[in-house]
């Protein structure tokens, strides 16, 4: 079941912190509450699962989507049980730092450029790094989430990989502050590129009828690898924790009927990620 934060009002908001950081009142009860990024949400693989979780555990999930970043941060305030993110290296600082606990691989897909079909920067089949290269002498519209998630924090290190400077001041460079459907609906209608993760393209593409105005252009490599973890909340830094169904989650995540399910879940015949719990 997907919530939103919705009980801090907007007199609240700058101690709430954009109404993310407050503890909601649906958090009474057995039910496990979980932060995750706005792709295991917006591709329905969420929906697709809970069921079967609840089915098998009988415990209930709910969860709110927003970026890796703000995810890690509900867990560090202890208004989550469980994170399901895609930021490896925020992640295992946030363990480090004794914010959580047992973070287990759970899947993957990969990061891929997309753009309009014209391709003004005559980037298709480059590298990333000369990719964007190319975008930044031509001055082609680029998109970016600017929200600190894993697509966010994925996006500067390819520019830093590439040498250079993220140009976030440049007026082509559009920094949305949203997630990733709305993102790169935004880049369709200023014909930009942008960076998205596979499974949530392959769901924008169905969305559009297999006929997408944004196709891919830039994707392969070790670099664009995305790999996805459930994290359990740490009992030392949240006391009230609900610490074993953020245990049989990730279990079960980890276990053979959802890896299972994650495999089967397709949309126009492809699959949005892969499991790897046993690797």
């Amino acid at each position: 079941m997907k919530i939103q934060f919705t009980a801090c009002k907007a007199v609240f908001l700058g101690a709430c912190i954009l109404m993310l950081m407050c503890r909601p009142a649906w958090t009474a009860g057995p039910d496990l509450l979980m932060a995750t990024t706005t792709s295991t949400d917006n591709t329905g693989l969420l929906d697709y699962l809970a069921p079967h979780f609840t089915e098998a555990t009988g415990i209930e999930i709910k969860w709110t989507a927003t970026g890796t970043g703000k995810a890690l941060e509900l867990g560090k305030r202890c208004d989550v049980d469980v994170l399901l993110v895609h930021a490896p290296d925020a992640e295992k600082q946030y363990v480090a730092d004794g914010y959580g606990i047992n973070r287990q691989p759970i899947m993957y897909n990969d990061f891929v450029v997309i753009g309009p079909k014209s391709d003004p920067a005559d980037i298709r089949g480059k590298t990333t790094k000369a990719a964007l290269n190319a975008i930044l002498a031509s001055g082609s519209c680029f998109v970016s989430r600017g929200d600190d998630s894993g697509t966010h924090k994925k996006e500067i290190s390819l520019w830093q990989a590439a040498g250079l400077t993220r140009p976030d001041k440049e007026p082509w460079y559009i920094q949305t502050g949203q997630g990733m459907l709305p993102s790169i609906n935004i880049a369709a209608e200023q014909s930009g590129y942008i960076l998205t993760d596979r499974g949530t393209y392959i769901k924008y593409a169905h969305d559009k009828g297999g006929s997408p105005p944004l196709v891919i252009v830039v994707e392969g490599g070790d670099r664009l690898r995305n790999q996805y973890s459930v994290i359990q909340v740490s009992a030392e830094n949240c006391p009230d924790v609900r610490a074993d169904q953020a245990r049989a989650f990730s279990g079960w995540m980890a276990g053979k009927q959802a890896q299972q399910l994650i495999d089967g879940f397709r949309l126009l015949d492809k699959k949005l990620f892969i499991p790897n719990a046993d690797q």
